[in-house]
C-alpha cells in the first residue's frame, strides 16, 4: 500500500508537471498495440526492432515522497532494460490521478501502470484503455479491486495480510492496546492494514485517523490520544516519514509505548537499529514498480500475463527488525529498498 507523505506541492501543480513532461515525452505520438477490449493477444508492434514503446506509470504518491521514489526507480530499472520511453506521474487527488490515465489513453501509449487507493475513481478510465486496446496492470494499492477493475495483473503487498501479520507480531510483543494511525481516510490500502491488524491482535486496537498532509497535526493528535490513554502500548504507523515522527510523539506525550510501521527508507532503517522503532513491513516498492513495467514488456513481446490475471504477484510483507536491519540499509542507503 502505499502511502503518501505530506510534500509542499499542491496535487494540482503534481499533475501539471506530470502532463508537461508527458507532452514532451509522447509529442511524436505512437501505436497502440496490446489487449484489445475483448482480450485478443498482444500486437508484436513496438517489440524489438520496432519504435520504441512509450508506458506511463500513474500513481497516487505525492511529489517528494521518498516511498514512490523507490516505486519510480524500480519502473525506469526495468524500462530501461525492456527499452521502453517510460513517463512517471503521481497525483494524490483520485479524480486527477484519473485526468492522468485519461490523458495516457488519448496519447495513445502503448502500456499503463496504474495505482488503486480508490479503485472507484479508476474504473472508467482503465475501461477506457482497455476500449483503446491498451494494456494495464496494478501495483501497490487495490489488492481486492485490480480484477473487477479489469487490470491485466496486480504488483504489490496482500494489505490485509500484512496487517494480520503485524497484529501475531504484537502478540509475541506482549503488547496490549495499539494504536493504528490512518494518515488518508478512505485509502483502502491503510485501513486494509489496520483492520488486519485489529483481526489478529489479541489485545485492543484503536483507530486513529489524522490528516496526513500536515506532519505537525500528525504528531499533536497522537501525542494528545497518548496523553489521554496511558495504557497504549504500540503505536502503529503506516509510513516511514510518520513513524519518525510518532517516535517524537512518543517523547512528547511521555509514553512508554512503543512504535512500529509499514514501509521504511534509509531514516526508518537507522531508527530500527538504533531500536527508537521496533519493526517495519518491508512492502518492497522497488519492485513493485520494476515488475509492473516489466510485466507490460512481457506481455508486448511474448504474450505472458502474470498471475495469469487471476491472482496477484506479492512483494510483501517482510520484516525488518534489529537482527536484520544492517542486511537492508546498504540498499536503503541506494533507495531502491
Amino acid at each position: 500500500m502505499s502511502t503518501t507523505s505530506p510534500s509542499a506541492s499542491s496535487p494540482g501543480r503534481v499533475r501539471t508537471a506530470a502532463l508537461v513532461a508527458a507532452a514532451c515525452l509522447l509529442a511524436a505520438g505512437c501505436s497502440a498495440p496490446g489487449r484489445d477490449g475483448d482480450g485478443s493477444a498482444p500486437d508484436a508492434a513496438g517489440g524489438p526492432g520496432g519504435d520504441r514503446t512509450k508506458v506511463v506509470m500513474v500513481t497516487h504518491g505525492g511529489e517528494g515522497d521518498a516511498f514512490w521514489d523507490r516505486v519510480r526507480k524500480g519502473a525506469e530499472a526495468a524500462a530501461a532494460k525492456d527499452g521502453f520511453d517510460l513517463t512517471y506521474a503521481g497525483d494524490a487527488d483520485a479524480a486527477d490521478q484519473a485526468d492522468l490515465v485519461r490523458d495516457a489513453v488519448r496519447d495513445k501509449v502503448d502500456g499503463i501502470a496504474v495505482t488503486l487507493a480508490k479503485p472507484q475513481a479508476m474504473k472508467g478510465p482503465v475501461a477506457e484503455a482497455r476500449k483503446a486496446g491498451i494494456p494495464v496492470v496494478g501495483l501497490n494499492s487495490g489488492m481486492d479491486a485490480w480484477r473487477s477493475t479489469g487490470l491485466l495483473g496486480y504488483f504489490g503487498q496482500d494489505e490485509s495480510v500484512a496487517g494480520r501479520a503485524v497484529g501475531d507480531k504484537l502478540n509475541d510483543l506482549k503488547a496490549k492496546h495499539a494504536l493504528c494511525v490512518i494518515h488518508e481516510r478512505g485509502n483502502v490500502a491503510l485501513e486494509a492494514r489496520c483492520a488486519g491488524v485489529k483481526k489478529t491482535f489479541e489485545g485492543e486496537t484503536e483507530m486513529l485517523y489524522v490528516e496526513g498532509t500536515d506532519m505537525k497535526a500528525v504528531g499533536a493528535a497522537v501525542t494528545a490520544r497518548l496523553r489521554q490513554d496511558s495504557s497504549i502500548d504500540e503505536v502503529v504507523m503506516n509510513g516511514a516519514a510518520f513513524a519518525l515522527r510518532a517516535v517524537e510523539a512518543v517523547d512528547e506525550a511521555g509514553s512508554d509505548a512503543h512504535v512500529a510501521t509499514f514501509d521504511l527508507d534509509e531514516e526508518l532503517v537507522a531508527a530500527v537499529k538504533r531500536g527508537d522503532v521496533q519493526f517495519a513491513v518491508d512492502q518492497q516498492p522497488y519492485l513493485q514498480g520494476y515488475l509492473a513495467v516489466d510485466a507490460l514488456w512481457l506481455y508486448r513481446t511474448n504474450g505472458n500475463v502474470s498471475g495469469g490475471s487471476v491472482a496477484p504477484v506479492l512483494t510483501g510483507p517482510a520484516f525488518v527488525t534489529r537482527t536484520n536491519a544492517d542486511a537492508v540499509a546498504g540498499f536503503a542507503a541506494g533507495g531502491t529498498r
